[in-house]
């Protein structure tokens, strides 16, 4: 994968060329353990202090975003457009009544269970059952729940993002915690100052390893990092932009064919399905049984 290349990339061209500019790991392997420990608790510290319950967990839960990126694939899309085109369909058809059922319990819905991924998104699932629970409401102003589904959109995005942004504070502090570290250990070399010329440049050599690694950390893995879960919270935000899309699309009077067309053109480029292999996918979607 990209980023297990990116990683070893970045590896291979910083050490490989301070080997061949001469340079020896036997003073970092020697303070690296020491310094190591010094920046990557402090860091870890400074991240526990700055950060809420659901902070710490979104920021557990982004390190899986680093490898798999967005949840959301194009089956997944595909699904989406073909279950909003069953509930729309369902609702020009034979009324908003007929969805009550569906709405106040998906999990025993015979038209949610149908799309068993997407089930296991409670956010998705409750925005369209909320959305259309409005509309039963007689709340049908496209514009009005066009901006309450955006608010809840807002709101989901900036909790989902708090991981990603708590890498990124992480990523930023190391530098200055590497300083730390490296203050430190000149401290330690200016109260040797008699040791001998030698002594004390693997000391000081020693102490610049702490400056060296909180930049090599932040810039070379934390930062990207961060910005790696970032940009796989904002595709998946693409998601719920479909939802509100077509189901905005629906109360403007559009037939549920044109509605599902219209939420196609917000999926990302390289998930989204051509017109045929979505008409395909309708064609075979199943409809109501209730």
């Amino acid at each position: 994968m990209f980023q297990i290349g990116g990683a070893i990339l970045v590896f291979v061209t910083v050490f490989g060329g301070y080997v061949l500019a001469g340079g020896s790991f036997e003073v970092i392997l020697h303070a690296l353990p020491y310094e190591g420990t010094q920046i990557m608790g402090a860091g870890i510290g400074a991240l526990l202090i700055a950060s809420s319950g659901p902070a710490l967990k979104s920021t557990l839960a982004s390190f899986g975003k680093v490898m798999a990126g967005s949840k959301w694939k194009e089956k997944d899309y595909t699904d989406l457009l073909c279950l909003l085109f069953t509930l729309t369909k369902t609702m020009k058809s034979k009324g908003m009544i007929v969805l009550e059922q569906h709405i106040e319990k998906p999990e025993e819905s015979a038209i949610f269970k149908c799309y068993p991924r997407i089930m296991k998104d409670h956010f998705a699932i409750d925005f369209i059952c909320d959305t259309i629970r409005m509309m039963t409401m007689s709340l049908e102003d496209p514009h009005q729940v066009e901006t309450s589904m955006e608010k809840q959109m807002e709101k989901h995005h900036h909790e989902a993002l708090l991981g990603a942004g708590a890498l990124q504070n992480m990523a930023d502090a190391m530098p200055a915690l590497g300083i730390v570290a490296a203050v430190l250990g000149v401290i330690k070399t200016m109260s040797s100052i008699t040791e001998p010329p030698e002594v004390l440049g693997g000391m000081i050599g020693g102490a610049l390893v702490g400056t060296f690694f909180g930049v090599f950390v932040a810039y070379g893995f934390i930062g990207p990092m961060a910005t790696r879960v970032k940009a796989s919270v904002d595709e998946e935000g693409l998601f719920y932009q479909v939802i509100r899309d077509v189901l905005v699309a629906h109360l403007h009077g559009n037939a549920a064919q044109v509605s599902v067309e219209i939420g196609r053109g917000s999926v990302p480029s390289h998930f989204q399905p051509s017109f045929i292999k979505l008409e395909e996918a309708l064609n075979a979607a199943p409809g109501d049984k209730g």
